[in-house]
């Protein structure tokens, strides 16, 4: 599908997101081992969120998806069934990832793949510690999807993440729920703690102490009444074009504010960003609120260490505020994101550069000078949810209509997303 953009007179309104995709994938997972009945509200609408309920229910749960809700009947810790097809993980490395943790407890053969894309990302970072633990996982190469996964009774390990990973803690803590005894991992630098608190949520005993993160296993865990937080990631985006577009002013409500993602509130204010929370409570130990945003000219600077972990799914959208900053952007330590549904790094410069943006790419980064104006182009979105939204919000701010080939990539995390903007956004040459 290729989507057409024209520049915006100005972003204004407010609007509400779907739920939030990392924390829609630990609630549904965990609903499916637990006992009892777990109702999931605002469950995200992304097609990475319904790959992990396919899974699930391959897995013999009983999954029920209702408007605005999804019901999972749990089967208790040991209660899964041995699949009789390949779990597909489609473009989810989230699916994937995750869900091989409560796998390689189980005592049967089970294979997870996904599809091309997901088919190219590395997985030894979730297979070392899983054969740690005692189960057995084969994959292409030695690290590549299918994951043939052959588990049973684990022990529990203390594991270094080598790499801050959320995915990767979360893979071993879920793992630690099948093992006699406390698994404990240890991060780098801290990454989201969704799992932790859907972890308690759900009955677990989990202890945190610094970068120390510790799970009993053989936990009981109990259905629950949940409501998944609007996604602070797909918000990025809109807060982005509301700083970007002249005279625009967004109210983006009910959205999730946990403080290990609102580093990219906190990066934004830090950088000139005219933001406020009008509204903040505690729903199932997440942090909600209403976060309001004016138009700002951001001043640049540099993106490195423990602050681009905490916004490596936002580096995209942040490269265009970059190019429009008065300093520019420089980002360091980044070379996940050349392991992400695409190179983001290559592909994010990419679509600049036809811009007319100037951008250097570095191994693990890029820097952007400030002070650029965006040029209509021809752009594609490489399959990559993240570079479609992202090069829609450069549109917003170019000189004529911007094209985006493949636009239909933003469906993996939020297939609302060009209506949305839509509904937000008003063109040039429109009237008030």
């Amino acid at each position: 599908m290729t989507r057409t953009i024209r520049p915006a007179r100005r972003v204004s309104g407010s609007l509400r997101l779907p739920g939030d995709k990392s924390i829609s994938h630990r609630y549904a997972m965990l609903a499916a081992i637990a006992e009892g009945t777990t109702r999931i509200r605002n469950y995200s609408s992304g097609a990475d969120c319904a790959s992990t309920l396919g899974a699930l229910e391959a897995l013999g749960v009983a999954v029920e998806r209702r408007p605005g809700e999804v019901v999972i009947e749990g089967r208790g810790l040991h209660g899964l069934r041995e699949p009789a097809r390949i779990l597909d993980a489609g473009n989810s490395g989230s699916t994937i990832r995750m869900l091989a943790g409560i796998l390689a407890g189980q005592p049967f053969r089970s294979v997870i793949a996904g599809d091309e894309s997901l088919s190219r990302r590395p997985m030894d970072r979730v297979i070392r510690p899983l054969e740690q633990m005692g189960a057995t996982v084969r994959a292409r190469d030695g690290r590549y999807p299918p994951l043939e996964i052959v588990g049973g009774n684990l022990r529990p390990i203390e594991y270094e993440l080598p790499v801050a990973s959320a995915q990767v803690k979360t893979c071993v803590l879920f793992a630690g729920l099948y093992a006699e005894g406390v698994t404990t991992v240890i991060e780098p630098v801290r990454t989201r703690d969704h799992t932790e608190i859907a972890l308690r949520e759900f009955g677990a005993e989990v202890r945190v102490e610094g970068r120390r993160i510790s799970v009993r296993g053989r936990a009981r865990l109990a259905g629950r009444d949940l409501r998944a937080p609007g996604d602070l990631s797909s918000a990025a985006f809109f807060l982005a074009a509301a700083l970007l577009v002249p005279g625009s002013e967004l109210v983006i409500e009910d959205v999730g504010l946990n403080p290990t993602r609102a580093a990219l509130l906190d990066f934004l204010v830090s950088q000139g960003a005219a933001i406020r929370i009008l509204r903040l409570e505690q729903a199932a130990g997440e942090p909600v609120g209403d976060v309001l945003v004016r138009h700002s000219q951001l001043s640049g600077g540099v993106i490195e260490g423990a602050l681009t972990a905490a916004l490596i799914d936002e580096i995209p959208v942040l490269a265009v505020l970059g190019a429009a900053s008065r300093e520019g952007l420089v980002v360091r330590d980044a070379a996940e994101l050349r392991v992400k549904e695409s190179d983001r790094i290559a592909t994010m410069a990419e679509n600049l550069r036809r811009m007319g943006i100037e951008i250097a790419e570095a191994p693990d980064g890029f820097r952007v000078p400030g002070n650029q104006r965006f040029r209509a182009a021809e752009l594609d979105s490489f399959g990559d949810h993240r570079i479609a939204m992202a090069s829609a919000v450069a549109a917003l701010a170019a000189d004529g209509e911007t094209r985006i080939h493949g636009a239909e990539a933003a469906g993996v995390s939020l297939p609302e997303f060009f209506d949305l903007l839509d509904q937000v956004t008003s063109e040039v040459g429109a009237g008030d």
